[in-house]
């Protein structure tokens, strides 16, 4: 029988510097809202590590949901629900709350409109607050890339024009038309971020 999961070999390299910051951000319980899951690795090991929290996964790939269905029945744990097709750029969301919300890896390999549509739904379903975290490469002001971040943002543009390293500053911008404040930065390896946005007062 082929094993309908699928393995993303950056997550076995940044998952742990990752969770070491979710520990720090997350609250106690409640439930975390994966968007754009991928593989599932990341859900999966994050759920593993932090039992008293609720995770959902979610993606817009079938064949990534299936892969998150087949980690998850590996695992064998109860803190992760199956996972959701969700679109980040669609007007309507099939979650209606949540307590966090993570995002990885997604930002540079999708449309803008994507993100776009992450900063809006979340800035609607986090309360005060609950934190967004993002994790990924991002181009920033007064600083050339790094080769190796050159090379991603032309293989990634090279394979769909709307795909790209976007400017951090636009990406903050977003969040902060959506209600957000200004994002904890921390350096990640490999040449990415960690952001932590935080849902300020509802006016």
């Amino acid at each position: 029988m082929t094993d309908p999961r699928l393995f993303a070999p950056a997550t076995l390299r940044n998952r742990e510097p990752i969770l070491d910051i979710l520990r720090k951000i997350l609250p106690a319980t409640g439930l975390v809202l994966e968007i754009a899951s991928g593989s599932g690795e990341h859900v999966s090991h994050f759920a593993a590590a932090l039992p008293t929290l609720t995770f959902q996964p979610s993606d817009p790939d079938q064949d990534a949901l299936i892969s998150t269905a087949a980690w998850i029945r590996e695992s064998g744990l109860a803190n992760i629900r199956p996972p959701v097709q969700l679109d980040a750029a669609a007007a309507e969301w099939p979650v209606r709350s949540a307590d966090a919300i993570i995002c990885i890896n997604m930002i540079h390999i999708s449309p803008l409109a994507a993100t776009r549509g992450l900063m809006t739904q979340a800035g609607k379903l986090l309360p005060e607050g609950a934190p967004l975290y993002l994790y990924g490469p991002y181009r920033r002001p007064g600083r050339a890339l790094e080769p190796s971040n050159l090379a991603f943002d032309e293989s990634l543009r090279a394979r769909n024009a709307e795909w790209g390293l976007r400017e951090l500053e636009d990406v903050v911008a977003l969040a902060k038309q959506a209600g957000f404040g200004e994002p904890d930065v921390t350096e990640m390896p490999a040449n990415n971020l960690s952001l932590v946005f935080r849902r300020g007062l509802r006016g």
